[in-house]
């Protein structure tokens, strides 16, 4: 069986945790520490940035991106049920209007607010050698009005799209939800300023393979009692 190595706030385990849940991919996940989940880390003498899926043969895929395209090619060669989730659907346009918006969730908005936000309240607090101190509220206000850049943009896409990408849920979707899922786990998502995009979010959030990630929990850092409402 293959294993996933991930860790329950990272957000680019989070979306490969949702694809495998979604393609119906049998695996074991291996919870690393949260000190590997901070980018980077760990340097380039060991595997890489989480997450890491451990192949039945010994080898190992690292990263969303990576392990993300090697579904997909799985999928057009038939190692998968026909019926499964399409990570990347459509014509070679829609395709990489998927890859596009992916690149925008996993990158720009994990650059700008999701590790900026996780640096501010969960590594000082989890990582070993990192300062315990309280968020900085003029940092947490920026973030805020960034944040709500991006909101307006999923709004946008969601109200002219039936998915993010497109007519089909894609990757772009679970990168998406991926990453807010992390900032509502730290109650840090103004919901009520963007009620398109929450709309689409709730509709991710009640897919059955959203439960485990709503099942989450850090010790000693638990998630606002809307985390897990399925109706916010």
């Amino acid at each position: 069986m293959q294993r996933l190595r991930h860790f329950p706030l990272c957000p680019f385990s989070r979306s490969i945790r949702l694809a495998m849940l979604e393609l119906k991919l049998p695996h074991e996940l291996i919870e690393e520490s949260a000190e590997a989940a901070v980018p980077g880390v760990r340097g380039l003498e060991l595997s890489g940035d989480l997450p890491i899926l451990e192949l039945e043969d010994g080898s190992a895929v690292v990263g969303a991106y990576a392990i993300s395209e090697r579904f997909d090619e799985l999928m057009q060669r038939g190692g998968f049920d026909a019926r499964s989730v399409r990570l990347f659907p459509g014509s070679t346009e829609d395709r990489a209007e998927v890859r596009r918006l992916v690149d925008w969730f996993h990158r720009r908005l994990d650059r700008e607010i999701t590790q900026p936000m996780l640096a501010e309240k969960v590594w000082p607090r989890l990582v070993p050698g990192h300062a315990v101190q309280g968020p900085q509220a003029s940092a947490l206000r920026a973030l805020h009005v960034a944040l709500r850049q991006h909101l307006s943009y999923i709004s946008y896409l969601s109200y002219t799209r039936r998915w993010l990408a497109g007519d089909a849920m894609s990757f772009a979707d679970l990168a998406a939800a991926a990453q807010l899922s992390c900032l509502d786990y730290l109650a840090e998502v103004p919901w009520d300023d963007a009620p398109d995009a929450k709309v689409w979010y709730a509709r991710v959030k009640s897919r059955p393979s959203f439960r485990p990630l709503l099942a989450d929990h850090i010790p000693g850092l638990p998630p606002p009692a809307h985390y897990a409402d399925l109706d916010f």
